[in-house]
């Protein structure tokens, strides 16, 4: 009995030798997407990233940071693929060689919210005198203050106002150093205003005494893109599964799953890659 029970180990032994490489090869099928805080915290990547793996086979795992801190990650070589939104950023991003190419994948806006009182009296102003009247009145600012793409349009938006809190906070100014979420939490908590993106406010369920102010201002225009990081840059850049998602995000395929997410009807993204 004994000489069969060996043939059989040896069979077996055989078999998951040759398993080995098709199992390492599977689990290698993914990459690292370093993206920022609203496209998380909004709900989109739990609705578009499945619909890609599923025509891929490629998991997506993603690092959602500012996008100051995304940006960083891939010139680290740390991430295959950056998705942000700060274009003069991106722009330099690849300038510096840190990507071949820069693709624009949707848009949505930033949105003022505050108080439904308003006690800052901002409510219908353009945004360059909604944030001089925040400023003004020393309500409480809830800041981003972590070089995301958030906190790089609120800086451009104060200088709208003739401000500088790098120079000079306004009396109600304060830096919180987080996300998208959290800043719209502190700022529920403390009854202040904030600048946040639309889709982050539609997903967000803890708004307080919020409501959006400021509006439909065209420097309010929020624009998204993503970038494969150069792999003669860092030669561990999975460059052919990054591309691919790359290509799926400014597809028909990608551009349609990203229009159709929305939240009570209304879309929180808008697909704009052509």
């Amino acid at each position: 009995m004994k000489q069969p029970r060996r043939v059989f180990a040896a069979l077996l032994l055989a078999a998951t030798a040759a398993l080995l490489p098709q199992a390492a090869g599977a689990q290698e099928k993914f990459i690292v997407v370093a993206s920022t805080t609203s496209t998380e915290q909004s709900g989109l990547f739990k609705h578009l990233l499945p619909a890609f793996t599923r025509a891929s086979g490629i998991e997506v795992r993603v690092v959602a940071v500012g996008t100051g801190q995304a940006l960083d990650i891939g010139r680290r070589g740390d991430a295959d693929v950056v998705f942000v939104h700060d274009t003069a950023a991106e722009e330099k991003f690849v300038a510096e060689g840190w990507s071949e190419k820069r693709f624009p994948v949707m848009f949505n806006d930033f949105v003022l919210v505050g108080p439904k009182s308003d006690p800052a009296g901002a409510r219908g102003a353009d945004i360059g005198a909604g944030m001089g009247k925040v400023a003004a009145s020393g309500q409480p600012f809830v800041s981003r203050g972590d070089r995301s793409g958030t906190h790089s349009a609120e800086l451009r938006l104060w200088k709208l106002a003739g401000l500088d809190p790098a120079a000079s906070k306004p009396a109600g100014y304060r830096e919180c150093g987080c996300g998208m979420g959290p800043a719209l939490n502190m700022g529920a908590s403390i009854n202040g205003y904030v600048l946040t993106d639309r889709g982050t406010w539609l997903a967000f369920k803890n708004r307080g005494d919020l409501a959006i102010l400021v509006e439909g201002d065209k420097r309010l225009f929020n624009q998204y893109g993503v970038m494969l990081v150069n792999p003669a840059r860092h030669p561990q850049v999975k460059k052919e599964l990054g591309q691919r998602f790359v290509d799926w995000l400014v597809s028909p395929a990608g551009q349609a799953v990203i229009g159709s997410y929305q939240i009570e009807g209304q879309p929180l993204f808008f697909p704009n890659a052509n």
